[in-house]
């Protein structure tokens, strides 16, 4: 989904709980990566991979200049075959520290062995973020969550959208005197595009 269509929904979805828990969840999930820069871990289940979510963030994360927003992808069968970015298994989550930012993606509650690797991430100092089931042990050990339940007006990969375009856009400012190239880019856009000064 590209920005104009992100654009669309937000319209769609005026005057719904969805556009602000979608922006608290995302300013959470940048307060905790850019506060603490250890990096953000993410992983689903064995059936529900988030990759889509890390492709989404990965680019916010390059448009924002918030580079801590690009996430680890950790998934439940990485080969050490597999490319570097899709070849980090779930030991990764046994080394998970203070600083760094775990979210979990998934459509239901995640089975007790990754309960267990959440557990233990989150006792080790880990912020462990929940974005899925309203209700379970994950949302109760998650330091935030937002809830998709079944049945929602929205459906969890269009939910994950909203977060990854919302943590982009609450990016923190960058100090001044630098000013980012999209920003130089849209100061020249506006200069090109204002009318002429009037002459009298």
């Amino acid at each position: 989904m590209d920005a104009v269509r992100v654009a669309l929904l937000r319209e769609v979805l005026a005057g719904t709980e969805w556009l602000g828990a979608t922006r608290r969840f995302a300013v959470a999930l940048r307060g905790s990566v850019v506060s603490h820069g250890g990096g953000m871990l993410l992983v689903g289940t064995p059936e529900y991979e988030p990759w889509h979510l890390a492709a989404h963030l990965v680019d916010e994360a390059a448009w924002s200049g918030t580079p801590e927003l690009a996430p680890t992808l950790v998934r439940h069968d990485a080969r050490p075959s597999d490319p570097a970015h899709l070849a980090v298994g779930l030991g990764r989550l046994e080394a998970a520290r203070r600083g760094e930012t775990l979210l979990v993606v998934s459509p239901e509650g995640p089975a007790a062995p990754l309960l267990e690797r959440v557990c233990d991430a989150r006792r080790a100092g880990a912020t462990v973020l929940s974005l899925g089931p309203g209700e379970g042990e994950l949302p109760a050990m998650a330091h935030e969550a937002l809830a998709v339940p079944d049945g929602s007006e929205l459906d969890l990969d269009t939910v994950q959208h909203l977060v990854s375009a919302a943590a982009g856009e609450n990016a923190l400012p960058t100090p001044r005197g630098r000013r980012r190239f999209r920003d130089r880019v849209a100061r020249l856009a506006e200069h090109l595009t204002a009318p002429p000064p009037a002459r009298w």
